[in-house]
């Protein structure tokens, strides 16, 4: 009889197991508290308007190629993929720039700022490109369970050259002096929750992803991918049950033997958790099984929690692309303001998708689908709607000011989304909307474990697991997390 494995959540992380584990002939049966899969990357449907409601950057193509073609599929087998050019806009206090998807005209365009940076770009590309390649290959597929994992002769010898104890801020800071040049090379790490002072240089190789690997666009929007998860894992032959939420974890003898849910109970050989691991633990495991105390989470640092707004505007909208960085304010003040004394922002940056730019099907005939992002602190008091409101003006404001549109009164549908709401539909720890920051002490065995070390059968997965936030780090993590319920289960065979 085939062994049974209960996994809590269909996000990123639950969808790629759950495939893993039935192709290896297990009996799987996925728990999901809402109403279709997806957990943080769902969608939302109004007036003819589609909302992604979570991530909105595809990035690191070949790692969603990697996934599919472990099953003889290919990305193209279930969605368009459009590689985006620009790849994005970034607005500053006197103008904008449009970042080329093309290497020699971003090169160009740093050489008309800042003489000799063209060279300087092309070393610094050639340094990440070696450490996407071994992050790729020595780090990311690795669960961080022991550091034994990371005994590699290459890596130990060449372990200068990954700068895991400098910041990717000196280290931009080594490469380039011009500051707006600078500001885009920081970037990028922000996906990774933590202030570039404080991320490890090793991840330039985020920049090798932007500038080489480029930002692509699934037709239809990123819950396209969530649909082609979800298409595969039926095909593999997992179960869902949706409006399903888990409210125990039913454990005897330090062995999960299944799950108490809202609409009965399921016995299982063994249980791969991909919600929020503080809420797994702290709120469906008994106290004597956690891993960690609740000081354990509050000495964590969190990534940012943000303020989503979600637009229909009835008119069209030109001066914006598809992804768009506001950086008209002060960089330092609102870094300040998140991870130093958390505090709500004077005046923020944030960020502007209006994907009916690339995708008029995600919007009514001449409409415009605008989804607004304004990274706070996670853990903030006070996210009531007059709040949310005063902040949609004041960006609406300045998005008016660079297009020469008064978004306010072209406004036909509106829905925000906040730090209470990431708390109360994804159970996240403090509004948490990436997971742990990527900083040195968070990084491989540093993270909470993959493995339970009370509950012999318990396996994690998701944002707060190795590698990190995002949906390719997603992806890998629902695999690897797959891969030790896999070795467990086959020897009780």
């Amino acid at each position: 009889m085939a062994k049974r494995i209960s996994i809590i959540g269909s996000g990123f992380a639950g969808l790629a197991a759950s495939c893993f584990l039935a192709r290896e002939g297990f009996e799987v049966e996925v728990f999901e508290a809402l109403d279709g899969p997806g957990g943080r990357a769902g969608f939302w449907e109004a007036d003819g308007f589609r909302f992604d409601m979570g991530p909105s950057w595809y990035w690191m193509p070949d790692i969603f190629e990697r996934f599919f073609q472990q099953f003889q599929h290919q990305p193209s087998d279930f969605y368009q993929l459009i590689r985006l050019d620009p790849s994005y806009r970034i607005f500053w206090e006197d103008g904008f720039t449009d970042i080329p998807a093309d290497y020699e005209a971003l090169a160009a365009l740093f050489e008309s700022w800042e003489p000799g940076s063209s060279r300087a770009l092309q070393q610094y590309l050639k340094e990440a490109a070696w450490k996407y390649e071994v992050g790729m290959k020595k780090f990311a597929y690795k669960p961080g369970l022991s550091w034994m994992e990371f005994v590699d002769r290459d890596v130990w010898q060449a372990l200068g050259k990954l700068d895991l104890l400098h910041s990717i801020h000196h280290h931009v800071a080594r490469h380039f002096s011009h500051p707006r040049i600078r500001q885009i090379m920081e970037f990028p790490v922000l996906f990774l929750g933590a202030l570039p002072q404080h991320t490890p240089a090793l991840y330039s190789l985020m920049n090798y992803a932007d500038i080489m690997l480029g930002t692509w666009y699934p037709m239809g929007g990123i819950y396209r991918v969530v649909e082609a998860l979800y298409a595969l894992a039926q095909t593999c032959g997992v179960k869902f049950h949706f409006r399903t939420p888990v409210q125990h974890i039913r454990v005897k003898g330090k062995k999960a033997v299944g799950l108490v849910t809202a609409n009965g109970e399921a016995n299982a050989d063994a249980v791969l958790a991909t919600a929020d691991y503080h809420h797994v633990e702290q709120q469906l495991l008994p106290a004597e099984v956690r891993q960690y105390r609740e000081t354990y989470w509050q000495t964590r640092q969190l990534s940012p929690s943000c303020l989503l707004y979600y637009l229909g505007i009835n008119r069209r909208v030109s001066g914006l692309l598809h992804h768009n960085l506001f950086f008209d304010a002060d960089f330092d003040r609102h870094a300040a303001d998140i991870y130093t004394h958390p505090a709500w922002p004077m005046r923020p940056l944030f960020y502007v998708c209006a994907p009916s730019i690339t995708d008029p099907g995600v919007a009514p005939p001449e409409n415009e689908n605008l989804f607004i992002l304004i990274p706070v602190a996670a853990g903030l008091k006070g996210d009531d709607e007059p709040r949310r409101e005063a902040y949609l003006q004041q960006v609406l404001n300045r998005i008016s000011y660079f297009t020469g549109t008064d978004l306010s009164s072209h406004i036909s549908y509106c829905k925000t989304f906040g730090p209470t709401d990431f708390v109360n539909r994804y159970h996240a720890y403090k509004g948490n909307a990436y997971g742990l920051a990527n900083t040195l002490r968070q990084t491989a065995v540093l993270k909470p474990r993959m493995r339970s070390r009370q509950v012999k059968n318990l396996f994690f997965a998701g944002q707060l697991t190795a590698p990190g936030p995002g949906m390719p780090p997603a992806l890998i993590s629902g695999e690897l997390a797959a891969t030790l319920a896999t070795n467990y289960l086959h020897k009780l065979l």
